[in-house]
């Protein structure tokens, strides 16, 4: 058996029950296949594999908290610190009841290999818990935030652990959370990001992975000899990475279409109108029935009922969660004349659909690429942190645009020199993976 192989079994026996991770970790050792058999021996002596699969610490920890009723609540808090030796762990807290241990250990898995696509000095890490801030009063969400850093704190650091937002995870409970970890340190540093402006916050931090999302892509179009103007573009959620997305499709030329929450989605023939999304999304934290007693031109869909892959398009881009993108949606989209698809979310598409996409002459980028725009602008806001500075919108853009241009080649003539040229998913593993496996073994075995 390879050494590939011997690895995945052990993940599988190791992590039972949890299929996200054992998907993550599935994934990423296939496309580094022709990478770890050239060097087979080295790695497998080195335990090179062994190492990068298992989180370096898994904090596990209750969450106790009152609710407006003066009821106790109880939920569960989870931090994987997965591998620091490119820099600190950085990576976002995830709020929803979807969360467990081994969703945060797939996240925490991706993060490895994305942070190290940026170029910058930032490890893997993830958070969360299975708290659900929709529905919660202003009061209960600082009262959760406040109870989950008192635990937290003693994990984290500018220069330890560096944790952001997520899904759930806004400016509000940003804000709730470094307030508790300055009161219970004493410590005015940049060991959050995603901050408010007022207190160390980065300009282009809100709209960075949704335009980075378009940066990229916008970049393999043209590799491909393909432009993003005047191409209709189905988007999935209705979150930050997704409302930032349609606004820079845009502005550089492209036509969304589509949108979509946890109820149902949108189309609109006439194009997202950003300004109406951002006001129910954003403001009035709404669901998108609203959007079409606005837009009596658009049309609303039951969730369930189909997804914003039956729509016809030339570009896809998933923005909501993972797995949300099947073989059957990709098989629609390919008959659509769909010739494009990066991802907006963390590991969106199956694998299923990621190989039918692959087969049938689909540029495909995957998330770890795509969407890594969101945290190469937090390690941005730690530049700022650590410099007492701030930036300019149009300089953090500028920075933005630079790293997901960069990314895109870097995977590119990865895959090229590893002889899979066109699979971007192999590329971004393997540029990503040869980074962090020169890292761990000039460190030794730690």
């Amino acid at each position: 058996m390879s050494y590939v192989d011997e690895v995945y079994d052990l993940v599988v026996a190791k992590n039972p029950a949890q299929p996200e991770f054992h998907q993550a970790v599935k994934e990423v050792l296939e496309s580094l296949r022709v990478v770890i058999e050239a060097n087979e021996e080295k790695y497998r002596k080195d335990a090179l594999l062994e190492r990068i699969v298992t989180p370096e610490r898994q904090l596990l920890f209750r969450v106790p908290w009152v609710d407006d009723k003066g009821q106790v609540q109880v939920n569960n808090g989870f931090r994987v610190q997965f591998n620091s030796a490119i820099g600190p762990y950085k990576g976002g807290l995830r709020l929803h009841p979807s969360v467990n241990l081994g969703i945060i250990k797939f996240l925490g898995f991706e993060q490895i290999f994305k942070n190290s696509l940026t170029g910058l000095p930032i490890g893997g890490g993830k958070g969360g818990s299975d708290f659900d801030p929709k529905g919660k009063s202003d009061r209960e969400v600082m009262a959760f935030c406040q109870s989950f850093i008192t635990e937290l704190y003693k994990y984290i650091g500018a220069d330890t652990d560096v944790p952001a937002g997520d899904i759930g995870t806004g400016a509000r409970e940003i804000g709730y959370m470094y307030g508790q970890y300055k009161r219970l340190t004493g410590l005015y540093e940049g060991v959050l990001t995603g901050k408010g402006l007022s207190y160390g916050g980065s300009l282009a931090r809100t709209e960075a992975t949704g335009y980075g999302l378009l940066y990229l892509t916008a970049e393999m179009l043209k590799c491909n000899g393909k432009d993003i103007k005047d191409k209709t573009i189905v988007i999935s959620g209705a979150g930050n990475v997704a409302i930032y997305a349609i606004q820079k499709a845009w502005q550089l030329g492209g036509k969304p279409v589509t949108c979509s929450d946890s109820t149902g989605w949108v189309y609109d023939p006439e194009g997202i109108d950003v300004a109406l999304l951002k006001e129910i999304k954003e403001v009035k934290r709404g669901r998108l029935t609203e959007y079409v007693q606005a837009r009596p031109g658009a049309q609303y869909h039951e969730a369930g009922s189909s997804k914003v892959w039956s729509v016809k398009c030339d570009i896809a881009l998933p923005c909501a969660t993972q797995n949300e993108l099947d073989l059957e949606d990709a098989r629609a989209l390919v008959a659509n004349g769909c010739f494009a698809v990066a991802e907006g979310a963390n590991m969106p598409t199956t694998m299923e659909a990621t190989e039918y996409f692959q087969a049938n002459g689909v540029l495909f980028c995957p998330g770890k690429a795509a969407n890594a725009g969101g945290v190469a602008t937090s390690a941005l806001e730690m530049s700022q942190n650590s410099e007492r500075l701030s930036w300019t919108f149009e300089e953090v853009d500028a920075r933005l645009q630079g790293i997901m241009v960069n990314i895109f080649h870097n995977l590119d003539e990865a895959a090229k020199k590893f002889g899979c040229e066109g699979n971007y998913v192999a590329g971004a593993n393997i540029a990503g993976f040869l980074k962090v496996a020169e890292a761990m073994t000039a460190q030794g075995v730690v």
